[in-house]
């Protein structure tokens, strides 16, 4: 299978400083592939890179055998090269399904017409409704972000996203600051995408990253030091040396 996502010998430095070291990935549809590693090893750095908002010094990305390299993120976005954030960008006065409803109308080229309007566009509706409801948060669809939780304004960001029709979806610590009592709605969400979506997920929690990868890739210091299973990543002695510690100890145990 060819792959959908190809990232190529990326190099990044500032100053005497290299944030991207050589680092090659590749995604095929369906994948489902952790990025992690310890604070400042570069993923965050790594997900600017490729998605066109931070120039690598050299290196290739390609989406669907296509050459992006020189794209910016919003040209990156329409190719359906799409992320969340770590922290979330939402308009606090607007509702979720204006939220929604504006991504369909920039994905379809129609960002132009007067947004109070979407309400009589069938098909954009259609969209807002069956978005919000995937996610679970069809019942605040009218609410303003700044009334909803912030463990549902996660969620409205991954709906946001997906509204986008991406090939690739890069998420950014979805879970990050949501209660520990909300996670398994994100957990719920994340089982939930679409079957050939590409998914890479860069997360501190190791419990989540476990349950949701099929395949886990390490980052220390710029440079990838492991890809394989998630079965495997915990007996690599490098990955436990830089990063996994006694949490790789206690799954070896198990």
């Amino acid at each position: 299978m060819n792959a959908v996502f190809q990232v190529n010998n990326l190099n990044k430095s500032f100053g005497g400083l290299t944030v991207a070291n050589g680092i090659s990935l590749s995604m095929e549809q369906g994948d489902r592939v952790a990025l992690i590693g310890p604070n400042g090893a570069g993923k965050t750095t790594f997900i600017n890179l490729v998605t066109g908002h931070m120039p690598p010094d050299s290196g290739s990305v390609a989406l669907r055998g296509a050459d992006i390299t020189r794209l910016g993120p919003t040209a990156r976005v329409r190719k359906g090269l799409v992320r969340s954030f770590q922290v979330t960008r939402l308009f606090s006065d607007m509702t979720p399904a204006e939220h929604v409803a504006l991504a369909v109308l920039q994905r379809t080229g129609r960002s132009g017409r007067v947004f109070g309007n979407f309400g009589a566009m069938p098909d954009v509706m259609a969209e807002v409704s069956e978005g919000l409801k995937a996610l679970g948060i069809d019942h605040i669809a009218n609410h303003k972000v700044s009334e909803i939780a912030y463990g549902q304004q996660r969620l409205l960001e991954i709906a946001l996203a997906l509204a986008l029709k991406p090939n690739v979806l890069l998420l950014d610590e979805p879970a990050a600051g949501v209660p520990q009592s909300d996670t398994s709605r994100i957990e719920e969400a994340l089982a939930g995408l679409p079957d050939d979506l590409a998914v890479l997920m860069i997360d501190h929690d190791m419990d989540l990253v476990f349950r949701f990868a099929r395949r886990v890739v390490v980052l220390a210091a710029g440079t990838i030091i492991f890809d394989g299973t998630p079965q495997d990543v915990a007996k690599d002695a490098r990955v436990r040396e830089a990063y996994l510690g006694n949490y790789a100890n206690a799954r070896s145990s198990v």
